[in-house]
């Protein structure tokens, strides 16, 4: 079973797309894969959302594909504290950010 969590953030007032893209590219993906429970990850920036998807706005979605959510999870407190609190202190406003986990369909 495929188990995918996505994130969607706002950048927070003032903080510039590129200082927050810079930082996904040498510090969150380098981390990321590092992390043994991640398969795959991927940030986006988001271009343009439908009139009912209600919310946001957001800036960006992340897509973590993971081996098992618990698990997952359980490493992200240790291996990812830091690297969270670095990303909520300089980059993203907590208070719009929006988890969803999701199990693939498999065809």
């Amino acid at each position: 079973m495929t188990v995918v969590r996505f994130v969607f953030a706002a950048l927070k007032p003032g903080v510039r797309a590129a200082d927050y893209e810079r930082f996904e590219r040498e510090v969150d993906y380098v981390i990321a894969g590092k992390m043994k429970t991640i398969l795959s990850y991927c940030t986006h920036r988001i271009t343009e959302t439908g009139a009912g998807l209600s919310g946001g706005p957001w800036d960006y979605v992340e897509r973590i594909e993971v081996t098992d959510r618990a698990a997952y999870q359980a490493e992200l407190a240790v291996v990812g504290k830091e690297l969270i609190e670095q990303l909520y202190e300089k980059y993203l406003d907590r208070s719009k950010t929006v988890s969803v986990w999701s199990e693939r369909i498999e065809p």
